[in-house]
């Protein structure tokens, strides 16, 4: 692996607070940047949210934890904790249940169906790539895809 393909996430989250308005559109309309780096406490132990949003059209938080590897369960369950604290302790009673996402650089889609089976929370795992792939790379995926349908 080159040192520049190695992403840490601090690097992330400040490469998109540094971009935040260019991300915040992306997201969509009515995101609202409420923190980086949200300090709880949860029976005396400190934990820390990556990124929290508000949407004020969906009246929900938004809560985003950035993984620089891939998906794995106990990161699911690290957001379910998350979610059940902010849905506790933090959202007002007028608030919709707060939303988790996940993103990382790979995802087994097997495990990540099994780890959100049970759950009744929005939660949503997503890959993300940090450059854009070439011309054939995007090829050779295209016709991989195509190949199984």
């Amino acid at each position: 692996m080159k040192a520049k393909d190695v992403v840490y996430e601090n690097d992330l989250q400040q490469a998109l607070i540094d971009n935040l308005e260019e991300f915040l559109i992306e997201l969509g309309h009515g995101f609202c940047f409420e923190a980086k780096q949200k300090r709880i406490t949860i029976g005396g132990e400190y934990f820390l949210f990556d990124l929290v949003f508000y949407h004020r059209i969906l009246k929900c938080h938004v809560l985003v934890e950035l993984k620089t590897k891939e998906a794995k369960h106990e990161h699911i369950g690290q957001l379910k904790t998350y979610i059940n604290y902010y849905k506790k302790e933090i959202a007002q009673p007028s608030d919709n249940p707060p939303v988790g996402l996940l993103l990382v650089t790979d995802q087994n889609k097997a495990l990540i169906e099994y780890a959100v089976a049970d759950s009744d929370m929005p939660l949503f795992v997503s890959k993300y790539i940090v450059e854009l792939p070439t011309k054939e790379e995007l090829e050779i995926f295209i016709n991989k895809e195509l190949a199984q349908l």
